[in-house]
């Protein structure tokens, strides 16, 4: 445990980033797991529209650094990669 104030304080901050970024990492894996998911059914519109929810999160999550943004983009060319396999 920190002894100085700014170091308590700190600490708290950094459980209060942590909770936030924990959640939208969940985000990002389900949105993984949907996109697969819609993959395995091998419905197409399904997929398109899993595959446009998915890449919206992760530009959110590039934007609110919790992921970072060419991270976003690889995810999302995965992505475009796994679509063009299933079709």
């Amino acid at each position: 445990m920190p002894q100085l104030s700014a170091g308590k304080k700190a600490l708290r901050k950094d459980a209060r980033r942590r909770a936030v970024n924990d959640v939208w990492r969940k985000k990002i894996r389900e949105a993984k797991k949907a996109v697969r998911e819609a993959i395995a059914s091998n419905d197409a519109k399904k997929i398109a529209e899993v595959a446009v929810q998915a890449e919206s999160i992760f530009d959110r999550a590039a934007r609110r650094n919790i992921i970072h943004p060419n991270e976003a983009g690889r995810r999302k060319a995965g992505l475009r990669k796994l679509q063009i396999k299933a079709k």
